[in-house]
């Protein structure tokens, strides 16, 4: 079985799992998968499925099974998310919704970007598209989050060097930078794939880029721990002023029109 018929698989896996429920209503795919920049086995599935209602506790009980069934038997459903928003609680974009992710279950939102992502991209699994369920993101309100989320969330986040010692912080904190920027400049989203390249214009250091790309796209070699180092080094000094400036420069809505 290649990886494209494994992901295949479980996505087909997943919705014999989850079509049980009563009140399922659709099952969305954005990110990676529903953006054309999907790396079995690396990128993460991420999922919506919009439900009548708030799943009550014995419904989260039957989706927490269902998917630690999956995670025990299938190698990808590791990087399967998935998020249960009742078809009336979309007014609050800070509602926290029942989801699995990372194998466990938590409650977290629907951020506004997913919301537009749905609906630029979105990838119908079950159900009909989101423009049926899902309320529209409007311009300003998409630029106001990505400036929130940079100012409150990434640019304190750069002030904890221990946290850029890990891959994750690395990649996640340059692509944000990048995708933000062309989204308060364009109003576009744009895939991870193509954020590398718009870190290169942005001055990011060439061999932090070039690390990242390696891992997503390449196999490279266990990286030292004098690399990772000198690696979140690289990354925080460039990442700080790089936020700031981006701040500066998009501060108002009419700065995305």
């Amino acid at each position: 079985m290649t990886d494209d018929d494994a992901t295949r698989h479980l996505l087909d896996r997943f919705l014999h799992a989850v079509r049980p429920l009563p009140s399922l209503l659709a099952v969305w795919a954005h990110g990676s998968l529903a953006g054309g920049d999907y790396r079995p086995g690396r990128s993460d599935l991420d999922l919506i499925a919009v439900v009548a209602r708030r799943c009550p506790p014995d419904e989260e009980e039957f989706l927490t099974r269902a998917h630690t069934a999956l995670d025990e038997t299938l190698p990808l459903a590791e990087g399967l998310h998935c998020t249960y928003v009742a078809a009336d609680e979309w007014a609050d974009p800070d509602r926290p919704h029942f989801t699995w992710a990372h194998r466990q279950t938590q409650y977290r939102p629907v951020t506004l970007v997913t919301r537009r992502e749905l609906h630029v991209f979105g990838r119908v699994l079950h159900g009909p598209p989101p423009a049926d369920l899902l309320p529209p993101v409007g311009d300003a309100d998409l630029a106001g989050f990505v400036r929130r989320d940079l100012r409150t969330y990434w640019r304190p986040a750069v002030d904890h060097p221990a946290r850029w010692l890990q891959d994750v912080w690395v990649d996640l904190g340059l692509l944000t930078l990048a995708r933000a920027r062309v989204t308060l400049a364009t109003g576009r989203l744009i895939t991870k794939g193509e954020a590398l390249d718009v870190l290169t214009g942005l001055g990011a250091p060439a061999d932090v880029v070039d690390d990242i790309r390696r891992r997503r796209y390449g196999t490279p070699p266990p990286a030292s721990p004098a690399w990772r180092a000198r690696r979140a080094d690289a990354t925080r000094a460039f990442l700080a002023p790089a936020i700031e400036r981006t701040l500066a420069e998009y501060d108002h809505p009419a700065a995305t029109a």
